[in-house]
Parts: C-alpha cells; sequence; structure tokens
C-alpha cells in the first residue's frame, strides 16, 4: 500500500481531516467539564445526572471502539470514518436541542456510537498513509494541534456557559464535522489493504461489545448504589465471562476482529497498561479540578477554562519535538519520565486549599498545571506513536481501536470509581465537621445527604443565619478534603503508568508488515 510524504498535498490534507475530527471529539469532552455546573442549573440535574451525562457517552464509546477499528481495517478506514463523523454531527445536534437531562443522555449515546466509529479512523489514518519514518513526527503533530483545540475547548465552553448559551457547546461540532467531511469526500483516497482479510468476525463483535457494555455499567452504578448490590454482581460477572468467552472465540476464529498475537508484543502490551493508569488519572484530575475551580474556589467558568492555557501553551511547543524524537531514539526514556513529571503535577495540585480565587492563580494552581502539562506534552505522542509502530499497517485501526478503548475504559473506570470515592470522602468529612454544629439531627442528616451533589451541595432551606454561613464553610472545606484525595490517586496512577513504561516498552518497534503471525 504506497504512503505519501507529510509535507505532500495529499499528506496535509489527511492531517486536516484527522486533526479536524479529533478536535471535535476531544473539544466536546474537555468543554463539557467546564459547562457541567451550567447545564446542572439549567436543566435541575443532579450530581448522578452529571456523571451520566459523561459516562452515556463514554459507555457506547469503550463497548463498541473495537468494532469501529477493526471495521475501518476490513472495509475502508475512510468510508468507515465518514460514517463516524456524520453520526457523531447528529447527536451533537440532537444534544443541544435536547429539553430535558434524560434526552440529553440518549442523544449522548448517538455521538458515542458515532465516536466509536470516527475516533479509532483519526490515527489509522495517519499511521497506514504517511510514509513511516515521519509517523512519530505526524503523529507529535496530530497531538499538538487537536491538544491546542482542546484545549480551546474549556475557553470556549467557559465563556459559552458563562453567557447561558452551554447548548452551543454541542452546536459547535456542527460546522467543524462537515468540514472534516467534505475534505474526506474531496481529497482523500479510500485508504485499504488489499491483503487484509474481509470477513466480519460477528460472535467476537458482539461479545466483545456486550462485555464492556456491562463491565462498563457496572463500574457507573456503583455511585448510585454501591458495590455490595446484586446490579453489581450480576454486571460484572456477565461481563468477566463475555470477556473471556471473546478471548476463546478469537483464538479459535478463522477471522478474528482482535488478533490476539499483538499482545505478545511487550512494547504493545506496555503502551495500553500505560495508558490505562495515565488516563484514569488525568480524566479523574481534570474533571475534579474543574468543579474545584467553578464550585468552590470562586472562578468563573471562563476564568476555569483559561486556567489550561499554560497546559496548551506546553503542548504547543512540546508534543511535535517529542514525537520526533521518539522516532529517533525511541519511545521507552519519554514513556517513563513523562508520565512521572504528570503524576508530580497531579500531586502537587492535591496540596492546594481554599485560594483567595482566580488572583491566587498563579502562586497555587499554576505550578501544578505546568508540571502536568510537561507532563501530558512529553508522553502524548510518543506513546501513540509506541502504540501505532508496534503493529504492522494491516492492523493499524484494530491497535487504535485498542489504545482508544483503553483510555476511554479508564475515563469511566475515573469517573465511576472515583466519583463514588469523592461522595465517600466528602460525606465522611460533612460528618466529622457538622457533629458539632448546633442543629437538630435531622437537619445535620439533610446537610450530610447534600454530599452527592458534590461542589453543588446547597444549605437546607431551614437552616438560616450564622448555621447557615456554618454549614457553607463546612461544604467548601469537606469538597476540598475529598478533592485532595482524588487528586493523590490520580498522582499514584500517572506514577503507576510511568513503572508500565519501565517494565515493559523497548525502543525495538516492529518493521511494518512483520507483525509475528498467530501461532
Amino acid at each position: 500500500m504506497a504512503t505519501v510524504s507529510l509535507g505532500s498535498a495529499k499528506g496535509k490534507w489527511i492531517m486536516v481531516s484527522a486533526i479536524l475530527a479529533s478536535a471535535m471529539a476531544f473539544i466536546d469532552g474537555t468543554a463539557l467539564n467546564v459547562v457541567l455546573p451550567s447545564l446542572q442549573r439549567s436543566l435541575q440535574a443532579t450530581g448522578a445526572d452529571l456523571f451520566w451525562l459523561l459516562n452515556a457517552y463514554l459507555l457506547m464509546l469503550a463497548s463498541l471502539i473495537l468494532i469501529g477499528g477493526s471495521l475501518g481495517d476490513k472495509l475502508g478506514r475512510k468510508k468507515i470514518f465518514m460514517a463516524g463523523i456524520f453520526l457523531f454531527i447528529a447527536g451533537s445536534a440532537a444534544c443541544g436541542l435536547a429539553p430535558s437531562v434524560t434526552l440529553l443522555i440518549v442523544f449522548r449515546i448517538i455521538q458515542g456510537i458515532g465516536g466509536a466509529l470516527m475516533i479509532p479512523g483519526s490515527l489509522s489514518l495517519i499511521s497506514s498513509s504517511i510514509n513511516e519514518n515521519e509517523r512519530g513526527k505526524a503523529i507529535g503533530t496530530w497531538s499538538a494541534v487537536t491538544t491546542v483545540v482542546t484545549m480551546g475547548g474549556p475557553i470556549l465552553g467557559g465563556a459559552l456557559a458563562d453567557a447561558g448559551l452551554w447548548r452551543f457547546i454541542f452546536f459547535i461540532n456542527v460546522p467543524i464535522g462537515l468540514a472534516a467531511l467534505l475534505i474526506l469526500w474531496r481529497q482523500v483516497d479510500e485508504i485499504k489493504d488489499d491483503s487484509t482479510d474481509l470477513n466480519l468476525d460477528f460472535p467476537g463483535a458482539i461479545t466483545i461489545a456486550l462485555g464492556l457494555a456491562l463491565l462498563t455499567f457496572g463500574f457507573l452504578r456503583i455511585p448510585a448504589i454501591g458495590f455490595n448490590n446484586w446490579q453489581i454482581y450480576c454486571s460484572f460477572g456477565a461481563g468477566i465471562l463475555l470477556l473471556v468467552a471473546f478471548i476463546f472465540i478469537e483464538i479459535k476464529s478463522k477471522h478474528p476482529m482482535m488478533p490476539l498475537h499483538l499482545f505478545t508484543n511487550l512494547t504493545f502490551s506496555g503502551s495500553n497498561l500505560l495508558t490505562f493508569f495515565l488516563y484514569a488519572g488525568l480524566g479523574a484530575g481534570m474533571l475534579f479540578l474543574s468543579l474545584n475551580l467553578v464550585q468552590v474556589q470562586g472562578y468563573s467558568q471562563l476564568q476555569s477554562g483559561l486556567t489550561f492555557l499554560p497546559f496548551t501553551v506546553l503542548m504547543i511547543t512540546i508534543a511535535r519535538y517529542a514525537g520526533s524524537l521518539a522516532d529517533k531514539r525511541g519511545p521507552r526514556f519519554l514513556l517513563i519520565t513523562g508520565p512521572a513529571i504528570a503524576g508530580a503535577g497531579l500531586l502537587f495540585l492535591s496540596f492546594v486549599k481554599q485560594t483567595a480565587g482566580p488572583s491566587a492563580y498563579f502562586t497555587t494552581f499554576l505550578p501544578g498545571v505546568i508540571i502536568l502539562g510537561l507532563g501530558m506534552s512529553f508522553t502524548v505522542a510518543p506513546l501513540t506513536a509506541a502504540v501505532m509502530g508496534s503493529v504492522s499497517d494491516q492492523f493499524s485501526g484494530t491497535a487504535s481501536g485498542v489504545n482508544n478503548a483503553i483510555s476511554r475504559i479508564a475515563n469511566v473506570f475515573a469517573y465511576a470509581i472515583f466519583g463514588a470515592l469523592a461522595v465517600l470522602f466528602f460525606s465522611g468529612a460533612l460528618a466529622d465537621h457538622v457533629k458539632d454544629l448546633p442543629i437538630a439531627t435531622s437537619e445535620k442528616q439533610a446537610v450530610i445527604a447534600q454530599a452527592a451533589d458534590l461542589g453543588n451541595a446547597k444549605v437546607p432551606t431551614n437552616i438560616t443565619g450564622e448555621n447557615k454561613n456554618a454549614v457553607e464553610k463546612i461544604y467548601h472545606e469537606g469538597f476540598i478534603a475529598a478533592y485532595s484525595m482524588i487528586m493523590k490517586i490520580s498522582a499514584a496512577l500517572g506514577f503507576l503508568g510511568a513503572l508500565m513504561a519501565f517494565v515493559f516498552i523497548r525502543n525495538t518497534a516492529v518493521k511494518k508488515g512483520n507483525t509475528p503471525k498467530k501461532p
């Protein structure tokens, strides 16, 4: 299969279409975190509703993204990529028009289906089209530009939310998606390996989709009903059984959708373990930092978005260089130091308590954001290059699908498990502080019950005067205590990601076309 130079006209159009589609998906995620407080007020959503808004999308994405990557490899990467973009645009427009939180959750599911077809196609298109000696640089460019646009998401989201226009966060996807579709239709050739087996693995596809969906659903239900519940046992049990069945199906299948021999490559396996731990920590850290800034520290939603500008600047200046360095020296050193630095940034942020608001940003949150940004800037491009470089071209869509599935499952894990932990930590802090207040036992219970809404906790209406002020102070202190614990755990996951790189990842990549054959 012929490849093109990164600097050629075809190479540039491939990069533009891949970046536009990826940016559309990433903007949606980062901007949504910032507008959650505004959305919560507008639709009278509970704390549980907010996590479902995030996770309904991730549930479909995690369940179907492996299928999306495999379909691209078998049926044509451009065709499946365009189908995903179209579905994502349709889901986004519907989200923008949703009159209730329930319908918004339903339309997020449509977005998730589109994302599952679209997201693997972006990197697969680059990996299978750009010359091998320029792929690290291409992926670094993709990482830098998509991060710039992505980090613009919180700024845009904050400005729109402050103006009462949070729905435009979804509408902005429509023109971006249409531009990507037009470029793909007019300027990009279909990319398909003629030697690829075109038979579809329907038993494997159904089994992996149901297995991941059940595991994800179990994680999502934990914050609402706790771990010790029959729904959790059944969901996890059935999900694990289906994943085991999937492995047996793939071993026996003549046309597997996820060739298991890919995992015999330690770099591929180690990169995916690193992805899981790092992105679980990053997802939880970024979410709770955003909630802390707006709901406790007194930042407007626009100011909250602007706090991530240093992160963006670092990605612009470092990510492409890191990708080129990985091409020349190998990714191992960068993938050990990058996640460790990111973990240090999350740890630094965990020590920030109540501040004087935006005016104190430069001496409170900024150092941690810079350290976190440095770590991620050194990590993103080399990590992606390591994953895509460890398999042959014919499996590029599958490899991208696996790695993206891991990162989405990590986010589901983060939002669900850390959401439950945050409520637990917050409730414990409230229980400790409220016991000394001169209010009735029933009022104390009502105060603690508000922990489910995290930073949006409201003082019960029957508590007034000095007691009201005391409860508001307790809410702030309790949320900051919970935030601090979550950030420390997130930091530990970043350090664990660095350990995975140290143990598993090597600088010797698989030569294109020489992926080990299925035994």
